[in-house]
């Protein structure tokens, strides 16, 4: 298990001496003449819960594409568990995707499945594991999201913070030392995105699993980010990091500022 760190203190290197378990150095994304990001350098620490932020068309989602493996970099490098994501090959890349977890934002479960099928997926994929032991890992999953008794549930037959919670668990299926998120409170009522949140806060704090958070929301990234990362469209990279609530009283830059002194609910 990942060492934590100290959730006062973004920038500790855990007790365990152990390095990042990701590193960024140099990225450049573009789509095609279009250049998103530039230069992006970036470390995350074993067991720190980092948020991307940042306004629309910053390279927020496109950041999260490159460290989950779904893009490979032409210029610069990114390492994953000590992956490098340009350089593996087809192997190594699927046993990297294995030890991740990744929530979408739109859950992304499959709608004729019930919730104990859709947790099941990364299970029979990945492992030689017998149904009666996937039946039981599924069921301890869905009560870790408070979904106990929902086996059988379709998706449409759920709230959307259930649907949240039930890809949370599918996420965790394979008990992954990364999770990323995208977006995960998008279109939930605010009671909701607390309670999620919450979830997500006690997952770090009980397993040590290393999360990253892409969010433009105020107050996801106050409850659970230890650090936070901002992304600006014009400077195609990074412009500020650090505790959110240092990032709030930082006047040195106006868009940094902006952003995290705006109205709740606002865009960016």
């Amino acid at each position: 298990m990942p060492g934590k760190v100290d959730m006062n203190d973004p920038s500790a290197v855990p007790a365990n001496g152990t390095g990042p378990v990701i590193e960024v150095e140099n990225l450049t994304a573009a789509y095609g003449d279009h250049v998103v990001l530039e230069n992006v350098s970036l470390q995350v620490q074993p067991g720190e819960i980092i948020a991307i932020v940042g306004g629309s068309g910053c390279g927020k989602s496109t950041l999260l594409k490159y460290l989950i493996g779904l893009y490979r970099p032409t210029s610069g490098r990114v390492r994953v568990n000590g992956v490098d994501i340009a350089t593996a090959d087809d192997a190594a890349l699927q046993e990297f995707k294995r030890q991740i977890g990744v929530l979408f934002q739109s859950s992304a479960l499959i709608g004729s499945m019930t919730l104990a099928e859709n947790v099941a997926l990364p299970l029979q994929g990945h492992t030689d594991l017998p149904p009666a032991i996937i039946d039981e890992v599924v069921r301890m999953k869905l009560s870790m999201v408070n979904l106990s008794g929902y086996e059988d549930y379709l998706p449409a037959e759920l709230s959307g913070g259930m649907k949240k919670r039930a890809g949370l668990a599918r996420a965790m299926a394979l008990d992954p030392t990364i999770l990323f998120f995208d977006e995960m409170s998008a279109g939930l009522d605010p009671v909701t995105s607390v309670e999620l949140d919450m979830m997500v806060r006690s997952i770090n704090e009980g397993m040590g699993t290393t999360m990253v958070v892409v969010t433009h929301e105020l107050e996801s990234i106050f409850t659970i980010a230890s650090r936070a990362v901002m992304l600006d469209k014009s400077a195609r990279g990074i412009i500020a990091q650090g505790r959110p609530r240092d990032l709030q009283k930082d006047t040195s830059d106006p868009r940094v500022y902006h952003f995290f002194n705006r109205t709740s609910g606002s865009s960016a």
